[in-house]
């Protein structure tokens, strides 16, 4: 079964979605769901684990995440789970790290496509100049979430 809650937070209001296993979703503001709408131990803890690291005192999560995707956007996902708290990559350096150099635009798409943005944090990928860009959340929320992090962007 799947379920969700939707939370205010720090940037705004936040609905997770999860099974009873995982977390599957992070979504900005509400999207209509046919989710029930309850909020589980896990949704719980993630919604914990978030306002921790919005307030500045947690930097890595431990949650169980089941993103839904093609098997490329599963491999992109997975390599931006590698960019560490406080640093970035670019959409090539996600490409050469997924296997693929030349996918460039279809890391950025894979990167649109997150279904749970922050716990995988595509927020921390930027452009090769060092420059921001898109985000599901918007740029001021990427900025802010940069910021949080201590990374240097432009």
């Amino acid at each position: 079964m799947n379920y969700t809650y939707t939370y205010e937070t720090a940037i705004g209001t936040i609905q997770l979605e999860a099974t009873d296993a995982a977390i599957t979703k992070l979504l900005f503001g509400t999207q209509p769901t046919a989710a029930a709408k309850t909020e589980t131990p896990l949704i719980k803890t993630a919604h914990r684990q978030l306002a921790e690291y919005l307030a500045g005192s947690r930097r890595v999560f431990d949650l169980p995440l089941s993103p839904q995707g093609t098997p490329f956007q599963k491999t992109v996902w997975a390599q931006l789970l590698k960019i560490p708290y406080g640093e970035t990559a670019s959409y090539g350096e996600i490409a050469r790290m997924a296997g693929n150099p030349k996918a460039c635009r279809a890391v950025g798409m894979a990167n649109n496509r997150n279904p749970i943005s922050i716990f995988i944090p595509c927020h921390r990928v930027i452009g090769a100049d060092g420059s921001l860009t898109g985000y599901g959340g918007g740029l001021e929320i990427k900025r802010f979430l940069l910021e949080l992090e201590g990374a240097a962007i432009k």
